[in-house]
């Protein structure tokens, strides 16, 4: 698994996946393999990443409505509606299924433990309990993690350099978001880790609240 990829290298990945398909699983398929593709927000709100996912295909060699169908799930918002989507997404047997975030990518996993799952996710793939590690996901699911959760304290970093005084940090959640108790915990770790450095960092303990 690669650690940090840009979102075309994501794409790619998809892509490659749908390559490595065995040919028995593909002689399953009606006139063209399909792909379904699972997200938890608006159409709207995710324009641009479509439009490079269908790009990211098309350079694999793959065009959608060509040699390829997509099936799009998006819960708009709604993250309840998830499950009931990614089961849908199993029921017609998709090849592979393309998640974009913690929530999807939980929702497909508890719909099929055989269909290849492809995911892009900000928090930690093993600690989630997608792979059992970087080196070897084993199961049925891949992708990439951002490390968002990561470079929290060097946002932290940058943060306190643009505002060099700064005493008090709002942080604003999603509480339904599965990577919110871990990028809560790092923001707290680095305000800390700046407190005890002295007096010049002086960071209070009312993140999260």
């Amino acid at each position: 698994m690669t650690a940090k990829m840009k979102r075309r290298e994501f794409i790619t990945l998809v892509g490659g996946a749908a390559a490595a398909w065995p040919l028995a699983a593909r002689a399953q398929q009606a006139a063209m393999p399909v792909i379904g593709f699972l997200d938890s927000r608006l159409p709207d709100a995710i324009t641009d990443r479509l439009r490079a996912f269908r790009q990211g295909l098309k350079d694999v060699g793959y065009v959608e409505g060509e040699n390829l169908a997509i099936v799009y799930r998006l819960a708009n918002n709604r993250d309840d509606r998830l499950p009931e989507l990614a089961a849908d997404l199993a029921q017609r047997g998709v090849a592979v299924i393309a998640t974009a975030g913690t929530p999807s990518t939980f929702a497909a996993k508890a719909a099929s433990t055989t269909i290849p799952i492809v995911f892009l996710t900000g928090d930690d793939p093993v600690r989630l309990g997608f792979v059992t590690s970087l080196s070897r996901p084993g199961g049925n699911l891949t992708g990439i993690n951002v490390f968002n959760s990561e470079v929290t304290a060097k946002r932290m970093e940058l943060l306190r350099e643009l505002v060099p005084h700064l005493a008090r940090i709002a942080v604003l959640v999603n509480p339904a978001d599965a990577n919110t108790e871990t990028q809560l915990r790092a923001v707290n770790e680095a305000a800390s880790s700046r407190i005890r450095r002295g007096p010049q960092c002086p960071y209070r303990g009312a993140l999260g609240e």
